[in-house]
């Protein structure tokens, strides 16, 4: 009778217990409660590496209830009502024991129930003592039990009384060295490692995916805790990151075998399975985007935040999907399918942009307000930039590989390891012989490239010239993906992106990528692109390059959007100069983008379209104009975007387009005509 899902959604050492229905039988009550105290009595052959006699008095107490309950006639009773409500209040407090013995055996959490021992414990405590009270209003002759159950009961509660549930010797003592370490982190002095391996032995953390394991369970609590007000926690959250991270990169040699492979380049089963879920699963019903906070409301069905309180605001009180009329507007977040979104758009390299204040870089800032967080960082920077230098290859590897971990997401790291001069040794690792070492070098310095320092450092120290190098022949065609991925952070300095745009090699390189990459590295390759046309003098060099035709024909092939997105904003850049639209035009691009306009949900993908649409008629408007007056298609969508009001963007440039049809119309139909010139004239600065 407990809810499975809660284990993905709830928060550790919470337990949200549900009390059983007033309407349920005595007959189905009671074989529930003993099949939950059952699978709690289970809990003995797990393993607990704290609250070791906690767990064991609590599982003794429940398994002695289990006698009892197994005494009670399973059958209809006399005075059935009371009955129901005492075996409901002790179903009620089963439920928060198998939460809490959950929490105290999971596989990541055992850092975090160390530094928590004294609320574990005393939660261990109180649910003896509701026990206890439980089985005092227990209704017993209305039960048709014997004395000896009864006396079993007596027992029982007079246990639950007496049990003390304090935080265990060795606990109190280990968790001691632990605070004492993030003391010594704070004051800036490095640790023993002896003593950091006293902690993991103690906690059974023996493989560096162990420790990884409770890191990443660390990093999703403090995400959690970063959407609370009160934030209590943060601090001690981001200190045990700190020691946990410091541990993973300092402790182990050895990499497990999943994660090598990995290393390899290689990709697991989760993120095969997670490439081809359906993307319009993902989708608010009521914008067709992408949800970045979806919430659940009462009906039962999932709308994005923002989009769904924008209804309620309006003053609708009923489901927009049903129509059903909604007893309440309370919104529940869908942590589960948010975290799936978040795994999706990641395997297949769609950004996902969180809401306000949740941007994943700004938590990453917020977890670092731990002064031993951050000394620990720089620590294992400065120990990690040291493997790079002087250590084995093997060595090297694992350390750049430690590097692209911490770089990923966290703008405070990637500060620490550049300062601690981890460019120069990665750009030596990227010359490897090694397709595996150059893939891994490769994509730490894409997430390094993130840093507005690091960009000076990679092309001072010949960065640029090797990373062109591997665009064009790298040994996997990851590590070209990752190179493109560098270079679309080095064009938001001007100066790279003339130097990039000059190299002979980078455009024809990036459009082989282009061409025949994997989905991230099409994707890598067009915002590199979309970056090097900032710069005006780039525009005849992609398309004397063959960009045009080659983007068209893709356009036909692409089934993800963010893909299409990106496409459409790059020829919409080309169009806004005369070669580039006229380029477009003689692609046969233009049926094409009014078949994606038809047909494509996304909002952005339909903004593209029309300013597309609308630079082509101003810029080849002979050519342009009298096409799209003659596709009948084409103004639905146009008034489509009309609707959305004038504070819209792609509003307005669907206002002038359907302007400049209908003048058009006006014209050829009196008898007139109409000039590219007269186009130019009236429309250029219409946005």
């Amino acid at each position: 009778m407990i809810n499975k899902s809660n284990e993905f959604t709830r928060r550790i050492l919470n337990l949200p217990a549900i009390r059983p229905s007033e309407t349920v039988s005595f007959s189905s009550l009671l074989t529930s409660l003993i099949q939950l105290g059952q699978t709690i009595s289970d809990y003995k052959s797990r393993t607990f590496f704290t609250n070791k006699k906690n767990a064991r008095n609590s599982i003794r107490l429940v398994e002695d209830i289990l006698i009892v309950l197994k005494e009670i006639p399973n059958g209809v009773s006399r005075f059935a009502y009371s009955s129901i409500l005492s075996l409901s209040e002790i179903h009620f407090i089963f439920q928060k024991f198998q939460f809490l013995l959950e929490d105290c055996t999971r596989e990541d959490t055992r850092i975090w129930i160390l530094a928590k021992s004294e609320v574990v414990s005393s939660q261990f405590q109180m649910l003896a003592r509701a026990i206890s009270v439980a089985l005092e209003v227990l209704p017993l002759e209305e039960m048709d039990v014997s004395l000896e159950v009864k006396e079993v009961v007596e027992f029982v509660r007079n246990q639950a009384v007496k049990l003390r549930f304090d935080v265990e010797v060795d606990d109190r003592r280990m968790q001691v060295n632990v605070f004492k370490i993030l003391d010594q982190f704070k004051d800036g002095m490095i640790p023993e490692s002896s003593d950091l391996k006293r902690v993991l032995d103690y906690l059974g953390i023996k493989r560096w995916g162990e420790c990884n394991r409770e890191v990443k369970f660390l990093d999703t609590e403090i995400g959690l805790e970063g959407n609370t007000m009160e934030k209590r926690d943060m601090g001690i959250l981001s200190s045990l990151m700190g020691f946990m991270i410091y541990c993973r990169g300092t402790l182990f040699e050895v990499l497990d075998n999943a994660i090598t492979r990995q290393i390899n380049g290689g990709s697991n089963n989760a993120d095969q399975i997670i490439r081809f879920l359906n993307l319009d699963d993902f989708r608010c019903p009521i914008t067709l985007e992408i949800m970045s906070d979806p919430v659940t409301i009462a009906s039962g069905h999932t709308y994005d935040r923002s989009s769904i309180l924008k209804w309620f605001r309006a003053g609708n009180s009923n489901c927009p999907k049903t129509g059903e009329r909604l007893m309440n507007i309370d919104l529940v977040p869908n942590l589960a399918l948010k975290l799936l979104i978040k795994q999706y758009c990641s395997v297949n390299g769609i950004p996902f942009v969180e809401t306000g204040k949740r941007n994943r870089d700004s938590i990453k800032l917020v977890a670092t307000s731990s002064v031993a967080n951050e000394e620990a960082m720089r620590f294992l920077a400065s120990f990690l930039v040291e493997r790079l230098i002087a250590g084995s290859m093997e060595q090297q590897n694992k350390a750049a590989f430690e590097i692209r971990l911490l770089t990923k997401t966290s703008i405070f790291n990637r500060s620490c390891l550049v300062e601690a001069g981890a460019i120069p040794p990665l750009l030596n690792l990227v010359t490897t012989r090694d397709s595996s070492y150059q893939e891994n070098a490769m994509a730490t310095l894409l997430n390094l490239a993130k840093n507005s320092t690091s960009k000076r450092i990679l092309v001072e120290n010949g960065g640029l010239f090797l990373i062109l190098d591997v665009l064009k022949k790298g040994l996997k065609m990851e590590a070209r993906q990752h190179a493109a991925g560098t270079l679309f952070y080095l064009t938001s300095v001007e100066e790279y992106r003339k130097m990039i745009g000059e190299n002979p090699q980078a455009i024809p390189s990036l459009l082989e990528l282009l061409g025949n990459g994997a989905d991230r590295g099409k994707k890598n390759a067009l915002v590199t692109i979309f970056g090097l046309l900032m710069r005006p003098e780039n525009h005849w060099r992609v398309i004397a390059a063959g960009l045009v035709p080659l983007l068209v024909n893709l356009l036909k092939s692409f089934e993800r959007e963010d893909l299409i997105t990106d496409s459409l904003a790059v020829l919409s850049s080309l169009c806004e100069r005369l070669d580039g639209a006229m380029a477009v035009l003689y692609a046969g691009a233009l049926p094409i983008i009014i078949d994606v306009l038809n047909s494509c949900n996304s909002r952005t993908a339909k903004e593209h379209c029309v300013s597309l649409l609308l630079a082509l008629c101003i810029n080849g408007g002979a050519d342009a104009v009298p096409v799209l007056v003659k596709n009948s298609s084409l103004m639905g969508p146009l008034y489509s975007l009309l609707a959305e009001g004038s504070s819209s963007k792609a509003s307005k440039k669907a206002s002038t387009l359907i302007r400049m049809l209908h003048q058009y119309n006006e014209k050829t139909s009196s008898g007139g005509l109409i000039t590219p010139v007269f186009i130019e004239d009236q429309f250029i600065n219409v946005w």
